[in-house]
């Protein structure tokens, strides 16, 4: 079974495994045809992250594709230059790209296919053309403004829903990485041209930066939720807050489902966990992550003890998330029983709107989210990976077997949307459908108030209880403007063996299985 926010990428992916491919095999191939149809969201000038769970042995394995911060980019020079922050849309927001690297590293390690044959549903569509789906469509059109130029564009303006879109440049680039590998990436005419890219935007990246990047296989963190082992991918990534979080609500009474109670105990949650992880995740080969202390249980308590369930007391300013953001997440479970948990991104939307000439896709803005403070541990310093928002995870049972595969993605959104679809999951029972589609809340980005959005939907008298705790409350949150909620896949397996999948109604995509 696949899942994936596309059903071109579902396809791809379901066609792969039935050719015997892996679950990691499937997985990059939809990333492919994602950044070909979901261009708003991911691409080649960013970043990925995957967690693999390895059937023969049961153990998860967690791959970093994110790249770092170019050589010449100190926290000196740019406070000396007068940045206070990285702007969004400047060439020094540009990181070096992981995903190629991250494509060639998990099928190296965990695949059987070439790459050509991954890679060939999303030439196809690049060159062939493919019709947008609606909300992708909405994504361009709201983001498009960002562009520095019209190759990812109709004329300068975003294609419409259903209109048949060509990727000319993203074809021959993705080609190029068929035959010559990621050296037809890092090295070459492709780096040449990011480069130039970059610098002309006022960057300070060169092919040196680009040579010398490199995936890391890393360990993956986790805790258990009510017995259900929950996995993420250690820091850079804030895959620590959704654990932090699972660890305080563990300790406290469900709630019913949807309700006022449930909901409070969970804002509550993810603003203590967001006041730790705003400060501790960074790049660990530059800066200590104490892990282990932050995931140990008596540290739960000792937050769960600050949470008073009538009223909102936690704080609301370190630990505010900060700005929204476009990703793709998708996952596969192969026939052999493996899993693979997938997430890619080039941060904001079209990230820098920066698109290296003649290739068809963007660059991203990962170095927006350094902090230019010498105190702080995500200070930027040459090589460094910026704190990422991205995280795929995994569930296991019990025992250690995989239950499967699951992911929200969307910025600061994905550790909310982890908690909320887990408990679902583990709390109520529910089917991965199911788990999705209900309404969520979002903590607000960098509001004093600690103003919560809420998703339409949600009963009246869920929305009237956390008001009269004191949460400040956006309610009914309309359309496309849903996005801020993120958009999910999961794919579970049952005791008896079955898989049972589901994707998210608030995306372009589906789940297909077949036996």
């Amino acid at each position: 079974m696949v899942a994936s926010s596309q059903s071109l990428a579902s396809a791809a992916g379901v066609e792969v495994l039935r050719d015997g491919g892996t679950a990691a095999d499937a997985c990059v191939a939809m990333d492919a045809v994602l950044h070909v149809t979901e261009p708003t969201s991911t691409g080649l000038g960013g970043d990925m992250f995957a967690l693999y769970y390895d059937a023969r042995v049961a153990r998860i394995s967690a791959l970093n594709g994110s790249g770092g911060a170019p050589h010449a980019l100190t926290l000196e020079r740019l406070l000396e230059d007068g940045f206070r922050e990285i702007p969004p849309t400047h060439g020094l927001a540009v990181t070096v790209p992981g995903v190629c690297a991250g494509w060639f590293d998990l099928v190296a390690r965990h695949g059987t296919m070439p790459m050509s044959h991954l890679l060939r549903a999303a030439i196809r569509l690049a060159e062939d053309g493919f019709p947008v789906g609606a909300v992708t469509a909405a994504m361009w059109e709201r983001n498009v403004a960002q562009l520095r130029s019209l190759e990812l564009t109709v004329n300068g303006r975003a294609p419409r829903r259903g209109e048949t879109f060509r990727n000319a440049g993203l074809a021959r680039v993705l080609r190029a990485l068929a035959e010559g590998g990621p050296d037809a990436f890092y090295r070459g005419d492709v780096a040449r041209a990011i480069v130039a890219a970059v610098q002309g935007a006022g960057g300070w990246m060169t092919l040196d930066d680009l040579a010398a990047h490199r995936s890391t296989w890393e360990e993956p963190i986790g805790t258990t939720y009510r017995g259900v082992g929950v996995w993420e991918c250690p820091p850079n990534g804030q895959g620590l807050t959704a654990l932090l979080a699972l660890n305080i609500l563990d300790g406290l009474a469900p709630g019913a489902p949807e309700s006022a109670e449930r909901w409070h105990g969970q804002i509550e949650a993810l603003r203590l966990a967001f006041a730790d992880a705003r400060w501790y995740v960074a790049d660990p080969r530059h800066t200590p992550v104490p892990v282990d202390a932050l995931l140990s249980k008596r540290y739960a308590a000792g937050c769960r003890a600050r949470i008073d369930s009538r009223r909102a007391t936690a704080d609301v300013v370190r630990g505010s998330p900060a700005v929204p953001a476009g990703t793709v997440y998708h996952c596969a479970v192969d026939e052999r029983g493996d899993a693979c948990s997938f997430v890619s991104s080039h941060f904001m939307g079209f990230g820098t709107g920066i698109v290296p000439a003649g290739a068809g896709f963007v660059l991203q803005n990962r170095g927006r989210a350094f902090v230019l403070d010498a105190a702080h541990p995500n200070a930027p310093a040459p090589g460094k990976r910026p704190y990422h928002t991205i995280i795929p995870a995994m569930l296991t049972r019990a025992d250690g077997t995989l239950w499967g595969p699951m992911g929200v993605m969307g910025g600061y959104m994905q550790p909310q949307g982890h908690v909320q679809v887990v408990t679902s999951l583990v709390d109520d029972g529910a089917d991965p459908q199911l788990a999705l589609d209900r309404p969520r809340f979002c903590l607000e980005p960098e509001d004093a108030r600690g103003l919560v959005q809420l998703e339409r939907g949600v009963a009246a008298d869920v929305v009237e209880g956390l008001r009269a705790r004191g949460h400040a409350v956006v309610a009914d949150v309309p359309s496309f403007g849903r996005a801020l909620f993120g958009r999910g896949q999961i794919i579970l397996r049952h005791a008896t063996g079955e898989l049972a999948g589901g994707s998210d109604h608030r995306g372009d995509g589906c789940a297909i299985g077949y036996s």
